[in-house]
C-alpha cells in the first residue's frame, strides 16, 4: 500500500502555480495537505484572532485546490486556519471556502475542527496537575490562563482522521501540528508511524526541502518501509542533502521530534537519491509516548505601542552613531520624567537599521554606515501615554546633535505625523502541554456539511 501526499506550498495564501496541482494529480495524489498558519509571525494574530494573509490570497489558492478535490475525489486538509487556528480563523477560512464553492458551482462536504480553549476548562486540568511547562516556560497559574485573549490547543492527526472517516471532502482545522495534516491519511490507512511522520515533517513547508525553495509543491509517497519525495516543478530537484536538512528546521534536535502521540526518531534514517530528482528515505521510527499530551498556546495584551521612524544621513553623526543613540536614550528618559512626570511604567527601544538593528552588539561590522534608519518603539500601559512619550521624542529625533556638534542637524522623519499608533501589543503567555485522556477530547468537530 502507498499513500501519495500533495503539498502545494508552505502556507495557504502564499501562492503556487496552479499547474503543480495538475502535476500532482497526474502522479496519483491521494490527499492534498496544506498548512494555514503558524506562530512565526508573533503573538499578535493569536491575541487578536485575525489572519496575516489577505482573504483574496486565500481564495486564489483555494480555487484550484477545491476544483482538484471535486475532480479527483481526494480530500483536502488545511490546518491552523486563519494563521493561529482560533475559532474565528476556522470560520474565516470556512466562509471563503463557501464563497469559492458557490462561485465555482461545486458541492463538497466540509468539516470544521475547533481548537480554541476556555481558561475555566483548562483550570480544571491545572488543578489536577495535568499541565506542565515546556522549556523555558515556568509553572502555570490560573491568573495567566485568565489573562490570555485567546488560547488554542495544538491537535495531532486524530481529530482530522475522525473528520475524514465521517466523509469529509475538505477538513478545515484549527491549530494543528504542521505534520498532522500530511500524516493523517497514511496513518488512517495503516502505514507505519515512522515513515508517515517523517514524510510529513519533510513536506510541511512545500518546496523548502528542494534545491529551489522559491518553487512550489512536493509529492511524498509513503509506504510500509519508508517514503519517496519529489518536487512538482520539473526544473527542480530533491537531493539527499536538501531532504535531510529539513530536519534542522524548527526542531531542537535534528534527529528527534515530539508529536502529541510520541516521538519521531530519525537518527538511523538513510537518504538515497533514486535519480536526479527523487530521494528515498528509510529507517525512520516512531516511539509512542506513555501519555498523550497536547500543546497549549496563549497570547495576552502587554500594553500599547507607538512607533516613530527617522533617518540619518549626516556623516558626522554616523561616525559616532552609538554615542548619538546613547545620548538619545538618556535625554529622552530625562525629558519624559521632566515633562510627563514618568519614571517607570513605560519602556522604549531604539533600533538602528543599517547599523546593528538585527544583531545588536553581536554585529561584527562596526564601520560607520552610509545611512541609518532610527526606529523608536514606545510601550506603555495605555495608548495615550505611549504616544505622549513618542511626541516628547519628536524634536530629538529631528534635531539631536552629538555632544561635539555646534549646530543642530536636520534628520528625516519617514512619515507625517511622525508617530504611528500600533495599538495593543501581545506576548505568548503559554508554552505548556496538557495530559489528556483522549486525542480528540479538547477539540470540537463539526462534521461534514455539503457546501
Amino acid at each position: 500500500m502507498t499513500v501519495r501526499i500533495l503539498v502545494p506550498s508552505g502556507m495557504l495564501g502564499s501562492g503556487f502555480p496552479p499547474e503543480i496541482i495538475d502535476r500532482g494529480l497526474e502522479l496519483g495524489a491521494d490527499v492534498i495537505a496544506l498548512d494555514g498558519g503558524s506562530t512565526d509571525s508573533g503573538p499578535y494574530y493569536l491575541g487578536t484572532g485575525t489572519a496575516k494573509t489577505a482573504a483574496a490570497a486565500v481564495a486564489r489558492d483555494l480555487r484550484p485546490l477545491l476544483r482538484a478535490v471535486a475532480t479527483a475525489g481526494i480530500p483536502l486538509i488545511i490546518g491552523s486556519c486563519g494563521t493561529s487556528g482560533t475559532d474565528a480563523g476556522v470560520d474565516w477560512v470556512a466562509g471563503i471556502t463557501r464563497d469559492v464553492l458557490a462561485a465555482e458551482g461545486l458541492s463538497l462536504r466540509v468539516a470544521t475542527i475547533y481548537s480554541e480553549q476556555r481558561a475555566a476548562d483548562l483550570g480544571a486540568f491545572l488543578d489536577q496537575g495535568r499541565i506542565r511547562p515546556l522549556p523555558p516556560a515556568g509553572d502555570l497559574d490560573a491568573a495567566t490562563l485568565d489573562s490570555c485573549a485567546h488560547i488554542v490547543a495544538m491537535m495531532g492527526h486524530e481529530p482530522i482522521a475522525e473528520a475524514l472517516a465521517a466523509g469529509a471532502d475538505v477538513v478545515l482545522a484549527g491549530r494543528a501540528t504542521d505534520t498532522a495534516l500530511a500524516a493523517a491519511v497514511p496513518l488512517m490507512r495503516g502505514l507505519p508511524a515512522g515513515p508517515a511522520w517523517h514524510a510529513a515533517k519533510i513536506v510541511e513547508c512545500g518546496a523548502q526541502c528542494t534545491t529551489d525553495p522559491r518553487s512550489s509543491g512536493v509529492l511524498a509517497t509513503v509506504d510500509a518501509t519508508g517514503f519517496t519525495i519529489e518536487p512538482l516543478d520539473p526544473a527542480v530537484a530533491c537531493t539527499p542533502t536538501s531532504v535531510a536538512a529539513h530536519m534542522l528546521y524548527e526542531t531542537a534536535n535534528p534527529f528527534s521530534m515530539r508529536e502529541p502521540a510520541g516521538t519521531l526518531e530519525v537518527a538511523g534514517a538513510t537518504y538515497r537519491a533514486l535519480d536526479h530528482r527523487r530521494v528515498r528515505v528509510e529507517g525512520s521510527r516512531f516511539e509512542p509516548a506513555a501519555q498523550y499530551t497536547v500543546k497549549l498556546e496563549g497570547a495576552r495584551v502587554t500594553g500599547y505601542q507607538t512607533m516613530s521612524f527617522t533617518a540619518i544621513r549626516d556623516p558626522h553623526i554616523l561616525g559616532q552613531i552609538t554615542t548619538w543613540a546613547a545620548l538619545l536614550r538618556k535625554v529622552l528618559t530625562d525629558r519624559v520624567a521632566q515633562t510627563l512626570g514618568l519614571h517607570d511604567g513605560y519602556s522604549f527601544d531604539i533600533r538602528l537599521y543599517g547599523f546593528d538593528a538585527v544583531l545588536g552588539p553581536l554585529d561584527p561590522d562596526t564601520r560607520p554606515p552610509r545611512e541609518v534608519g532610527v526606529m523608536l518603539l514606545v510601550n506603555a500601559a495605555d495608548q495615550a501615554t505611549a504616544t505622549a512619550i513618542a511626541k516628547v521624542a519628536n524634536p530629538l529625533m529631528l534635531h539631536l546633535p552629538t555632544p561635539d556638534m555646534q549646530h543642530l542637524p536636520s534628520l528625516a522623519f519617514a512619515t507625517s505625523p511622525a508617530e504611528t499608533e500600533r495599538g495593543a501589543t501581545y506576548e505568548f503567555a503559554l508554552n505548556h502541554v496538557v495530559a489528556v485522556d483522549s486525542p480528540t477530547s479538547l477539540f470540537r468537530i463539526a462534521f461534514p456539511e455539503a457546501l
